[in-house]
Order: C-alpha cells, then structure tokens, then sequence
C-alpha cells in the first residue's frame, strides 16, 4: 500500500502535513498487531504463522485454537489483538477479516552460561521473537482495487 505523494516544490513541513492529510483521507482497510520481545525461538513460532497466512480470521482462530504448539497460543492473543484494532479503530467488519500477512522476526538473545567440564563454559543461547500480523478487510480491498 506504497502511496506516492509529489512534493510540488513545497517546503518539508508544509509537505509533510500535506502528505499526512492525504493518508488520513485514504480508506483503510488493514490492521495490524505486534508482540515484541517473546520468549520463543523464531523457528518454532514460523511453523505456526505459516500455517494461517492467508486464510479467514475465523479458520484462522480455529487452526489456533487447536494447535498444542506454545507459539500457537501466542499467535492467537496477537491475531486477537490484530482484529479488535480493526474493528475498533477502523471499524471493519470481523467477518470480511482475512490474515494478509504475518511474519516473525528475530529479537535480541539472552546468553548465558553453562559450565561443562575442565573449566571450561558453553553459551546458551535463548531466543526471543517479534510477532507480527496483518489484517485486511476483503470487500474494502476490492473496492480500492476497482477504483
């Protein structure tokens, strides 16, 4: 959803503002929630995003809800976060909700260290995770895409 905006020889704070009224004014039709800072490997937690791109928020709560995955469990309170921003700061219908896209991403890792033998030390390292997932509304994208 790349909009661009031509700067017409304005100053910067005028183009800004003028550039911040032009979004407002656009129709919305994503949400987005993030979990930052999880403590769950990446690898685990990518098994369970990929298994709900692309599919109804509701198939999608059900594949959630049924998972016994932990990453499952934390998907779902993100996904959940992600449609209450859609209905209530965009005021988007839940029923056209569809996960356009979700991804994770690394965090920082905490190390720590585990003695082994002959005085010497192993790095553990335990990852954390940035959760991301995105919302679109369906009747609304195609209504801007028809435009």
């Amino acid at each position: 959803m790349q909009t661009v905006i031509k700067r017409e020889g304005l100053k910067r704070s005028k183009f800004y503002a003028k550039k911040k009224e032009t979004l407002a004014a656009m129709p919305k039709y994503e949400a987005k929630a993030v979990a930052k800072f999880v403590r769950i490997s990446p690898r685990k937690a990518r098994s369970v995003v990929n298994s709900i791109r692309g599919k109804n928020v509701s198939e999608a709560f059900n594949l959630l809800e049924f998972s016994s995955k932990k990453a499952a469990r934390i998907v779902r309170n993100v996904l959940k976060s992600a449609v209450a921003n859609a209905t209530n700061n965009y005021g988007l219908s839940e029923d056209n909700l569809y996960v356009s896209s979700c991804y994770v991403t690394d965090g920082p890792r905490m190390k720590r260290v585990w003695p082994r033998g002959r005085g010497r030390a192993d790095i553990i390292q335990k990852r954390m995770s940035h959760v991301t997932v995105v919302v679109r509304d369906r009747e609304k994208e195609k209504e801007s895409n028809a435009k």
